[in-house]
């Protein structure tokens, strides 16, 4: 009865038309796959392909308003504004496209969808505008050495901890979409934010930790059935950005070590297909294929154009000598990721995990012999438990996510190891102006995420801990034989509130960091006998506002 009641209530007040909101969408994507754990009839979207459009299928969002006939549709989005506040150092990620602050910074959005016959159009843009303020990061008393090494990393990807010196002011196209449309299938021109895979606080490929970019598209609009079960999938084409920003505010350094950008810009190609079989409805799977190129360095055949079709391995690049140094020194990187999710409502619960290699294997043996090289893994869970003294719901969910390379790095590359997930030495970052296009939480990071919650429709009161260990790539390879530095290491805690006034949705959240080791730096009074690690505490703080049009 209470699942009924929940599943009516969602249907009165959203609507199943066509207009579609962004990846992991403040609040509503949340209540989303929560309801697809009470779904025994499997109706919900597997949530491995995101955004979800919604004028098929079960997905439902945006209160009805607008004009709508038998062949035209037009709808006004939703109002979106987040604020986010941190007190001396950076944190947090996600939010498409926010950059590493300290002070305020926020992001508003909101536009219309209009649809005529199989023709769709979507028009979001969106304003960024950050405090950008100095703080206390990367230091310079330690070592030539350690900066070489930390340095290699930074020029193998494009991750500034700081983006210039100003304040930011940003007005972008944003989530916007042409496409024409026909049975599961849609094709068009986006700027949405992807997420592929079944993560709910990150993704291995993509998330909407970056500022969205154009692209190509072909991809399903909702599972299309077979006699074998559900597909969906989605394959683009689009251009990436480097940031052209140094990684450090210590220009001295930068001016020793910083291998500037060309400016050039990259070709991105990515393909994704999940799988639900017919004869195990609660069982979601799929692949997922990144590919990235320097403009400069491609050629206009099928093999540049579409290298996700193209086979894994390096050998079929072998030239007359069977080596690889030319497909090397055109700097093509890729990114391999299989994931499953197992929805099982009737214990109201669900299971994921994602794994993925980045970085083309020489051959099947090496791969199979050798699968941790270069690897990245996620796994989570999300669990619902009825209260009995009130129609609410007790929400327990959790993620982990590892970056840092497995040991098998010391026999490949030696005691220091290699680079790290979303980085390569000619296409540099899996990113799009300075944000990885993945998993935000940092180069080479790993992070325990735990939530429990206190849920009643869409209103939440809950508390999140997360354990982040910041590049521990960096720290292995720069400080591998230091005795006195320890990581890096973030513990939080933070109060989560949501709660809706008819029209109006309020999402907060409180967090208390305290950063043990920060930068990896040492405490005045630490000796070399009796080392001290310098810890820091601070505060993030993030509210999201959003005004649903119509009436209640």
């Amino acid at each position: 009865m209470r699942t009924l009641l929940v599943i009516c209530f969602f249907c009165i007040a959203f609507f199943a038309k066509a207009q579609v909101l962004h990846s992991n969408y403040p609040v509503l994507e949340e209540h989303q796959r929560r309801l697809s754990l009470l779904d025994t009839n499997f109706q919900a979207p597997s949530f491995n392909l995101r955004p979800i459009a919604n004028d098929f299928g079960w997905s439902l969002i945006g209160l009805d308003s607008g004009i709508s006939r038998k062949s035209f549709d037009v709808r006004i989005l939703p109002i979106l504004n987040t604020v986010r506040y941190n007190s001396n150092r950076p944190y947090g990620w996600g939010e498409y496209g926010m950059i590493p602050n300290v002070g305020w910074q926020s992001y508003t959005t909101t536009g219309f969808f209009a649809r005529w016959k199989f023709i769709s159009l979507q028009v979001s843009p969106e304003f960024h505008a950050a405090q950008n303020l100095s703080f206390k990061g990367y230091q310079d008393n330690l070592g030539n050495a350690v900066h070489a090494q930390s340095f290699i990393l930074w020029n193998y990807g494009d991750y500034p901890e700081r983006f210039g010196d100003l304040p930011q002011r940003k007005f972008h196209y944003g989530q916007s979409k042409f496409a024409l449309g026909y049975g599961a299938f849609e094709m068009g021109v986006s700027s949405m934010s992807l997420w592929w895979g079944p993560g709910q606080f990150t993704s291995l490929t993509f998330s909407n930790n970056a500022q969205s970019f154009p692209y190509l598209t072909i991809n399903t609009r909702k599972p299309a059935k077979t006699f074998l079960g559900n597909f969906e999938g989605q394959l683009i084409s689009g251009r990436i950005d480097d940031s052209g920003l140094a990684p450090l505010q210590n220009q001295e350094l930068n001016d020793r070590f910083f291998t500037p950008f060309t400016g050039d810009w990259k070709y991105v190609n990515a393909i994704t297909i999940s799988y639900n079989p017919k004869w195990i409805p609660g069982l979601y799977g799929g692949l997922t294929r990144t590919a990235q190129i320097y403009r400069q360095n491609m050629n206009i055949n099928f093999g540049d154009l579409f290298p996700v079709f193209e086979g894994v391995t390096k050998e079929q690049f072998f030239d007359e000598n069977n080596t690889t140094v030319e497909f090397d020194s055109d700097g093509r990187d890729q990114q391999v990721t299989a994931f499953l999710r197992l929805l099982v409502p009737k214990f109201n619960m669900e299971f994921y995990v994602e794994y993925g290699r980045r970085d083309h294997p020489l051959n099947w043996r090496e791969l199979t012999l050798n699968p941790e090289h270069a690897r990245a893994y996620l796994m989570g869970f999300n669990k619902l438990v009825s209260l009995a003294s009130s129609d609410a719901q007790l929400q327990i969910r959790g993620e982990m996510v590892q970056q840092h390379e497995s040991i098998n790095r010391i026999i490949r590359y030696g005691p220091r190891g290699g680079i790290t997930w979303h980085t390569h030495n000619v296409s540099r970052g899996f990113s799009n102006n300075g944000r990885a296009l993945g998993t935000g939480i940092g180069l080479g990071s790993n992070v325990q995420i735990l939530e429990v919650s206190r849920i009643k429709n869409l209103n939440k009161i809950g508390l999140i801990f997360q354990r982040l260990e910041n590049n521990q790539t960096l720290f292995h390879r720069s400080f591998f034989d230091n005795s006195e530095r320890q990581p890096w290491v973030d513990y939080s805690v933070g109060l989560l509130i949501d709660h809706q006034w008819k029209n109006l949705i309020l999402s907060s959240r409180f967090q208390h960091i305290h950063a043990r080791n920060y930068q990896w730096q040492l405490a005045p009074t630490s000796t070399e006998l009796f080392p001290v690690g310098y810890h820091m505490n601070s505060f993030h703080g993030q509210f999201s506002v959003i005004y649903l049009w119509g009436n209640r």
